[in-house]
Parts: C-alpha cells; sequence; structure tokens
C-alpha cells in the first residue's frame, strides 16, 4: 500500500466478475493491490499475469504459483502472454496514469512537488525523457503537444519561449522548466498549470494515449465470452479513449452499419460510470479524478 493506494479496489475487482478457476491479467500491477485482491477471489486452479514495465514494481512480485508477473509494457499484452501459452483470458484489469510511487520519488520527475531532472520515464530503459522533449522538439511539435495533452490555451506561446530560451542554456530540471514559463502560470491557477505542463510532457515520453489505444483494440480478441474488461482513468484524453471504444470499438468516428441499421460492436457497456465514494477520496487524495468504466465481451 506504500507503494501504491490502489483506486477503486473492490468496485474494479467486482466488475470483474472472477470465476474461481479463471484467468485473469493485470496489466498495471505497481503495488500489486488490485492483484492481490484478484488472487484473493482465484481459486487453486486459477491464474493471474500481471504486466508492469517499471523495474521497480517488480520488488512487489507476489510469492504465489498462480501468479505471473511480466515486466514489460501492457501494450504488448497479447503478444507476451503467448509465449506463457495463454490466448484467451477471462477478465482484464487496468487502472491506467502513474502509480503513486512514481509520484513520490523525487528523482524521477514526475511530481511537481519536488525540483528534480525532467524524466518522467515510466520504463527508465526508454531513450526519450522529458530532457529531450523540451530541449530538442521543434516548437509547432511542442505546441501540438501542450495543446493536445495539457489542453492549455497558450500552448503555442509556451512552446514559443520554450525554444527562445533554451537556445542559450538546456533546460534541465523542473524548477528550470517552472521558471522560463513563470509568466504563463499566474499565481491563483500556478498548481493547475503547472500540473497540465507536466502531464502533456509525461503523456508524450511514455506514449500513454498510443498504448491505451494499442490495448485496447487486442481486448476484444483476448477476452472469453462474457469476460470483463475494468478500466480506471484519471483525465478526460483516457476515459474518452475508453469509453468510445466500448461503445463502438473505435477511438473516432462511428461504426459502419449493415444493410439493417445495425452496428456490430466487440464489447457491451456493464453498469454505469463509477467514481470513488467521498471517504475513498477522503482517504486517497489522487483517487478523485478516477473514473471505472466495465465491459463485457459479446
Amino acid at each position: 500500500m506504500e507503494y501504491h493506494n490502489p483506486v477503486l479496489l473492490h468496485e474494479s475487482v467486482d466488475g470483474l466478475n472472477i470465476v474461481a478457476d479463471g484467468v485473469y491479467v493485470d496489466v498495471t500491477f505497481g503495488g500489486g493491490g488490485h492483484s492481490k485482491e484478484i488472487l484473493s477471489r482465484l481459486g487453486d486452479h486459477g491464474r493471474l499475469f500481471a504486466f508492469d514495465q517499471d523495474k521497480d514494481a517488480l520488488e512487489n512480485a507476489l510469492d504465489d504459483d498462480r501468479f505471473v508477473l511480466i515486466n514489460e509494457n501492457f501494450r504488448y499484452i497479447k503478444r507476451f502472454l503467448r509465449l506463457y501459452g495463454v490466448r484467451k483470458v477471462d477478465g482484464i484489469l487496468a487502472d491506467f496514469g502513474v502509480s503513486s510511487h512514481q509520484f513520490d520519488v523525487p528523482e524521477r520527475g514526475f511530481s511537481t512537488r519536488f525540483d528534480a531532472a525532467l524524466d518522467m520515464r515510466m520504463n527508465q530503459g526508454d531513450k526519450l525523457s522529458a530532457f529531450h522533449v523540451v530541449n530538442e522538439y521543434d516548437e509547432k511539435h511542442l505546441a501540438e503537444i501542450f495543446r493536445q495533452y495539457g489542453e492549455l490555451r497558450q500552448a503555442p506561446a509556451m512552446a514559443r519561449e520554450i525554444v527562445h530560451q533554451r537556445k542559450t542554456e538546456a533546460i534541465t530540471t523542473g524548477k528550470e522548466l517552472k521558471e522560463v514559463l513563470s509568466k504563463f502560470l499566474g499565481h491563483r491557477h500556478e498548481n493547475k498549470v503547472l500540473a497540465q505542463i507536466y502531464q502533456a510532457l509525461r503523456i508524450e515520453v511514455n506514449q500513454e494515449l498510443e498504448v491505451i489505444k494499442a490495448f485496447l483494440l487486442q481486448v476484444p480478441e483476448l477476452l472469453n465470452p462474457k469476460g470483463r474488461l475494468s478500466a480506471i482513468s484519471y483525465h478526460s484524453l483516457e476515459d474518452r479513449l475508453v469509453k468510445r471504444f466500448i461503445r463502438n470499438g473505435l477511438f473516432e468516428g462511428e461504426p459502419e452499419k449493415d444493410i439493417y441499421g445495425n452496428v456490430e460492436v466487440p464489447l457491451k457497456k456493464v453498469g454505469g460510470l463509477i467514481v470513488p465514494s467521498a471517504a475513498e477520496i477522503q482517504q486517497n487524495s489522487r483517487a478523485r479524478s478516477a473514473k471505472l468504466r466495465v465491459a463485457e465481451k459479446l
């Protein structure tokens, strides 16, 4: 729990509608909170596979013969499950976003609370870091990242200022980036705007939305009939992808209809949107923006 306090723990695992001898996947293992809950509901012949690309998470591996932890990005879920002879599963749980551990370790560079090197890599073996984005991306590309991933109205001006300032000296830390963009932060909304800037850089560094898309496209093929997807999102960009995919199997546009006007979709939603209770938010402030959606394979 110290590594990562799982959000919507019981609600998300309830959503999987677990059968005792089923095969399940936790694609965002982290501190293992969701995985422990899944295992507690499995019988002796049940199996759980978990994914986490962050090597720090390997220290939390569970000592259970029914459990396998795979140190890979979950965008490759189908490929790595096949290495274990698994082609179909009964449920998949995804808790998108950054773990509490990643936020709380200053040198990882995820949190605006610390003055740390511009890093933000979930997989510390990746080459692309926030430093490279800030110091090497051209102005147009930077502006697009801030606009699309940070939903920042002043994205073009921010990008222009970064490009101008880095000509003199590289921007290496969060404090330096904050100073460069200080005129855009304001006093009343400084923390909010800074969080949006960090979010934009983090999403780009880790290709988070592309990873979610690649993952979701594999879910229908992996799930057995009546198998469940339980997905927790933390901002509108993630939630929009999940919502649209569950609704019509696409991320944009509308699905084609047959000659009778019917639409064939791979999943159907189960229940409505689930959000944390006031009590959970009070206990874990990082849960406040969480949204859980559950879907079932037709």
